[in-house]
């Protein structure tokens, strides 16, 4: 039986894995399938920043499943997590392997993303039930899902193998939103949606760029 101070290690762990670490995921890479096609320097910047952003993305899915796994005391809800977390990992894998083929970096404001929805993912987990903790992995997933679409569509048209990974998250993201559901997850209040589109605004503005 874990004590609190194994639970807190443990997430210290996870932390720094997940931010300084190297990703081994568990699935090949979806882009493997597809031909690394020529593109321009600008098309390259485009694709860059798009892939940065989804990386972070993943970054902050890392710490929402921790924190909220950290949080229950469900331990049926606490290994789905863990579960969904192992398969964002595949996502923060692939991300990273794009982010270099392309030439670029992930954010250097990774460790404030880790921690920051590592924070509200605990705040959440300790201040609802377990029913609003599921109900929060819902409105990300749906969130996350939304945005990887809109990044289908702003991908060059030659990128095809950044977004043969988007398309994969995207798929991926639905089946968590569908589990967390069925678990018992409830739909949240407006205004916490609302707060969650805007922090979700601030995040991908920045790390478009940092």
């Amino acid at each position: 039986m874990n004590t609190a101070t194994d639970h807190l290690l443990i997430a210290i762990d996870d932390a720094l894995r997940t931010v300084f670490a190297q990703q081994h995921p568990s699935r090949a890479n979806p882009a493997d399938k597809e031909a690394e096609a020529p593109l321009t320097a600008e098309e390259k910047k485009r694709s860059a920043a798009l892939m940065r952003v989804n990386h972070v993305g993943e970054i902050c899915a890392q710490a929402l499943y921790s924190s909220q796994a950290l949080a229950t005391h469900d331990p049926k809800i606490a290994a789905q997590f863990k579960r969904a977390s192992i398969e964002e990992s595949d996502h923060l894998a692939w991300t990273h392997d794009r982010l270099k083929a392309l030439g670029s970096h992930p954010s250097y404001l990774n460790p404030l993303w880790y921690a920051g929805a590592f924070a509200l993912g605990l705040a959440v987990g300790k201040a609802g039930k377990d029913a609003v903790s599921l109900g929060f992995v819902m409105e990300t997933e749906k969130q996350v899902e939304a945005h990887l679409s809109s990044h289908l569509d702003l991908l060059p048209v030659a990128d095809q193998k950044s977004k043969a990974i988007v398309e994969q998250m995207k798929t991926d993201e639905a089946v968590h939103a569908r589990d967390a559901m069925r678990a018992g997850g409830v739909e949240l209040p407006m205004p916490f949606k609302f707060f969650m589109k805007m922090s979700a605004k601030v995040m991908t503005t920045l790390a478009h760029h940092i």
